[in-house]
Formats: structure tokens, C-alpha cells, sequence
């Protein structure tokens, strides 16, 4: 089983951690009645991939910082895995990317990178945690739901500036307490 580790500046080598293609499965559609958000999920017939661009950001600003950190998924010295996590205005612990090598997906790696992001925010004293990601990325919407998220919001506008996302709809996924109502 993987080692998962507060990135550190010995491990300055090991991000950004390259994008590596996603399988494209089909897309969770969501419809909000009013009170709640319900989904349902549409299969492709012919499943395909994706590739980001590799992320642009500066691993050093997740050294010594109380706002924000990054968790390495480790397997004899090299990287597997990675997640990066910030504090939010609203006392959320933000994912801000959690990945998995192609290989070692569908093994626990994304469950124990995961874990150790909320165990930051549950240390920094913040209240839930929340996160983003596209419909058409079924697996991943599939692990957040298996997790324990649900789904809070939709922004059907927020990738329009991109051609190439334009009419991708980003979902908003939150651990939260239990509310009493």
C-alpha cells in the first residue's frame, strides 16, 4: 500500500505531477427540483479520453503555508498520486486537485489522498470540504458520491471563455455535517 505524505521541499521534484489521459465514460446529468439535486448517470456508447493541460501553479506555495497543502500517494520512492487542498472563505477545505496515476487508479490510492486532505482541514478546524469537476467525468463524480459528497450546485456557464470546454457543466460536490432541518 502506497505511503501518503505532506509534500515537503525534499519532495520539490515531484510536482506538478503531469495530466495523464481520463476515461470518458459518459456524463452524470443533474436536475435540481427545487429543494434537492438529483442525478442520474448517461453512458456512452463508445467511451473515449480526455487530456488536460498540465496544471499551472507553483508547488512551493504549498510549503510551510497554513492555508493551503498538498499530499503525495508514494510507492518506493516515487509518486503514484497527489492532492492539493486550500482553505475557502467559507471554512471549507477546498480540493483543489486530487489525481492518480493511470495504473493504480481503482486501488484506494484517491480514498487514502483523499482522507489525508480532510484530515488537514478537520486539523485547521474547518467546517466540511468541497470540490469540482466536470459531468462528463463520470469516475470521478462516481468516487466523490461513493466518498460520502453530494452534489450542492451546478455552473453551466463557467467553462464557456474555453472552445474546447464550452458547454461542459462544472459540478460542486460537499462533505458537510448533517443539518438539523
Amino acid at each position: 500500500m502506497p505511503q501518503i505524505v505532506r509534500f515537503t521541499e525534499e519532495h520539490l521534484k515531484l510536482l506538478p505531477q503531469p495530466e495523464q489521459p481520463i476515461d470518458v465514460i459518459g456524463r452524470l446529468a443533474v436536475r435540481f427540483d427545487g429543494a434537492q439535486w438529483h442525478h442520474a448517470e448517461e453512458l456512452l456508447a463508445t467511451p473515449c479520453q480526455h487530456t488536460y493541460p498540465d496544471d499551472d501553479y507553483d508547488p512551493r506555495d504549498y510549503l510551510n503555508s497554513d492555508d493551503r497543502a498538498a499530499f503525495l500517494a508514494l510507492e518506493d520512492g516515487m509518486r503514484i498520486g497527489s492532492v492539493r487542498v486550500y482553505r475557502r472563505w467559507n471554512r471549507n477545505a477546498f480540493i483543489e486537485d486530487i489525481k492518480v496515476d493511470r495504473v493504480w487508479r481503482g486501488r484506494g490510492v484517491g480514498t487514502q489522498l483523499m482522507d489525508a486532505a480532510l484530515a488537514w482541514g478537520r486539523a485547521q478546524g474547518l467546517y466540511g470540504a468541497a470540490l469540482e469537476t466536470q459531468d462528463w467525468n463520470l469516475k470521478a463524480c462516481r468516487f466523490y458520491i461513493k466518498y460520502g459528497f453530494e452534489l450542492g450546485s451546478v455552473d453551466t456557464r463557467l467553462y464557456d471563455a474555453f472552445e474546447q470546454t464550452r458547454g461542459e457543466q462544472a459540478l460542486f460536490f460537499y462533505l458537510l455535517p448533517r443539518r438539523a432541518d
